[in-house]
């Protein structure tokens, strides 16, 4: 089955773009590794490929995603965690062991943590919500990206009115995170849940506005109306 990662990777280097490529570079703070493909192409390689797995176990093809985000390269990452999530409705409580493993081990970039993440990892919790405090282990990683995760993790939950303890939890142990795009990352969670939850989240913000990094108020309250903001916005 490995052939099949061969072809990908054809398809990849046939359609690189050296203004992507240089694009793609000067968009990140960390390095990365990218064939310099975009987004939509990346996509339509990744589903005409999935086409030939269709009668394939789960396991087969989670097999192929190691063997993808092992490369390094971005857009074979984008490719395994589009093809992680198109198996969403058959994951059980043992998978959870291979997400998190692949955001500690392959994850190096908020595009990759957060395509993952949003997606695969989220839609895992709504199934099996007695993996939410996992999350809060994750907060407290040396990894910097395992602690973005862990807020990312719960952004479409967030937008649907689900998990707001949590999400608070999370919040409280993410608060004064050094960590510039783990502050992104709560700050996102935290303003995706004031949709669904707006007054709790203005005074959680107004209870913490002392101590929270400007970039994850910023963030938190970007969807909130103006009086709102302003009361959050002012010393």
């Amino acid at each position: 089955m490995s052939d099949i990662v061969k072809r990908i990777r054809i398809d990849l280097q046939n359609n690189t773009d050296d203004k992507t490529r240089k694009s793609a570079t000067n968009y990140f703070k960390e390095e990365i590794c990218v064939y310099g493909v975009s987004t939509a192409v990346v996509t339509r390689i990744g589903k005409e490929h999935y086409k030939s797995l269709k009668d394939s176990s789960k396991t087969e093809v989670f097999v192929l995603c190691e063997e993808l985000w092992k490369s390094g390269y971005m857009e074979e990452a984008f490719i395994a965690c589009n093809w992680s999530y198109y198996r969403h409705k058959e994951y059980t409580t043992d998978d959870f062991a291979i997400f998190e493993h692949w955001v500690k081990s392959y994850v190096s970039n908020w595009a990759t943590c957060d395509t993952l993440c949003n997606h695969t990892v989220g839609d895992f919790l709504q199934m099996y919500p007695e993996y939410l405090p996992e999350l809060k282990r994750w907060a407290v990683s040396d990894n910097r990206w395992m602690r973005r995760a862990a807020a990312v993790s719960l952004i479409i939950p967030a937008k649907q009115g689900k998990f707001l303890g949590e999400i608070l939890e999370l919040a409280d142990i993410l608060l004064m995170d050094p960590d510039d795009l783990v502050r992104k990352g709560y700050g996102w969670m935290l303003k995706e849940a004031s949709k669904p939850y707006q007054d709790e989240i203005f005074n959680y913000i107004m209870k913490n506005k002392g101590t929270m990094p400007r970039t994850s108020l910023r963030y938190a309250i970007e969807k909130m109306p103006p009086d709102l903001k302003a009361r959050a916005m002012a010393k």
